[in-house]
């Protein structure tokens, strides 16, 4: 009779630690799958552009938006090893590109800000390569009492990556209204120092105006001696 007791108390650790296990795996495998992620300044007139070796029929995403400067708009383009280009895009806002390579070699993509004369850009880009590995390899050779556990880690894993994108989408959405925040705190600060210094202009004048409208003229020396 003891001993079925003593099953009944194990089980429940070794549950609760494959548990873990599995729950550790979705969240490491939510964060590594995470491709590069950069934010970089383009100034004006300018061009910036990245490498990446690849090796062929392999998918790689590229995901790009403006946060801050002129119209929040910039050239980008990826090219092959060969020099062809495979995509290219004028003045956007933000896009995303997938491509599975054909060729080996080192792929190239270029952010541009040459029709900027003056305004400098600040650019944010996720570059992901490959797909999405398993959240474990031997997932399908786990015992059948796991498979529970293992369905509600793949779906903590999904809603990770939901998470992880949320937070991206919702921080540049944040770093775009403030830089936009910024631009018309500050417009609206010149313009208040142009209309205080236009309203003192006007103030003078008007006072100089009116004190030359009681000031009394006297005659000259000349006139009264003749």
């Amino acid at each position: 009779v003891s001993m079925p007791g003593s099953v009944r108390m194990a089980v429940p650790g070794a549950v609760h630690g494959a548990l873990r296990t599995l729950c550790l795996a979705a969240l490491l495998g939510a964060l590594a799958a995470r491709g590069t992620e950069l934010t970089l300044e383009l100034p004006d007139s300018a061009q910036r552009c990245f490498h990446q070796e690849l090796e062929s029929g392999i998918k790689f995403t590229l995901d790009y938006q403006v946060i801050s400067g002129g119209h929040y708009d910039v050239d980008c383009y990826v090219e092959d090893p060969n020099g062809k280009t495979i995509y290219q895009e004028t003045k956007k806002q933000y896009d995303s590109f997938s491509h599975h390579t054909e060729v080996k070699g080192v792929y190239t993509f270029c952010f541009g800000n040459e029709f900027s004369t003056f305004s400098h850009k600040i650019v944010y880009f996720d570059f992901q390569v490959g797909d999405e590995p398993p959240i474990l390899p031997d997932m399908n050779n786990r015992v059948t009492a796991l498979t529970q556990m293992e369905s509600a880690c793949v779906t903590i894993h999904e809603m990770l990556n939901a998470v992880i994108d949320s937070q991206t989408h919702y921080r540049l959405r944040e770093a775009q209204d403030r830089s936009r925040a910024e631009e018309l705190n500050g417009r609206v600060s010149y313009w208040s120092v142009g209309e205080t210094l236009i309203l003192f202009v006007v103030s003078i004048g008007q006072v100089m105006l009116l004190k030359s409208f009681f000031t009394e003229k006297r005659p000259s020396s000349g006139g009264a001696g003749s």
